[in-house]
């Protein structure tokens, strides 16, 4: 008699554990928001992403360089996130250069604000860009 009572609660067992992995599934709740130095290494290392990639796919003649970061901010889920606003200037370095590159002054001087978000995973170095916005500054 007692085995025929346990058979309907393992079945709700189940399906309320299936309900509530569902549920959390398709909510992508971040366990943690926080802002993060730009000192931190994994995000001076998502920053050389950045502006390796930026300085990869732009039409410029010269590379750009990170000026400041304003706002360095790292959001934990199932993976992690850095979401950045930093501001970048152009360099006397063209594409090949990449060492002892001063900014530009006078006529060619240029910078820009950008925010990027970038998922990473530091440990393997993958990288992706998630979403960016750069505008003249």
């Amino acid at each position: 008699m007692a085995r025929l009572w346990q058979a309907p609660q393992l079945l709700l067992v189940i399906l309320v554990a299936l309900m509530a992995l569902t549920y959390q599934e398709k909510r992508k709740t971040f366990l943690s928001v926080r802002e993060v130095p730009a000192s931190e290494p994994y995000v001076t290392a998502t920053m050389q992403y950045v502006i390796n990639d930026f300085n990869k796919k732009s039409n410029d003649k010269y590379n750009f360089r990170i000026v400041r970061v304003l706002k360095a901010e790292k959001r934990i889920t199932d993976h992690m996130e850095y979401h950045v606003n930093m501001e970048m200037r152009r360099t006397t370095c063209q594409k090949l250069e990449t060492s002892n590159c001063s900014f530009q002054e006078g006529e060619l001087y240029k910078q820009i604000e950008c925010f990027y978000s970038v998922f990473v995973v530091p440990w393997f170095e993958k990288y992706k860009i998630l979403n960016k916005n750069c505008t003249d500054g």
